[in-house]
């Protein structure tokens, strides 16, 4: 490696051969959280659903246990 690839510390005879830290970004792109977040509340409602026939279909009870 040449010493170019390093850099040295404030008295100028260590080296530092650390991983310089990653500069952060803040992602501020929402345009398609609402979507995606439409997306998944179906799914969880279409597995309720088939949940809730499944239960009937097996107990004859919409909520085992309740009704």
């Amino acid at each position: 490696m040449s010493s170019s690839s390093f850099i040295t510390t404030e008295d100028g005879n260590r080296q530092n051969m650390f991983a310089t830290e990653a500069q952060t970004r803040l992602v501020e792109d929402y345009t398609s959280y609402s979507i995606e977040a439409e997306k998944l509340n179906g799914r969880w409602a279409m597995i309720g659903f088939i949940a809730g026939l499944g239960a009937y279909a097996t107990t004859g009870q919409i909520l085992p246990g309740i009704f």
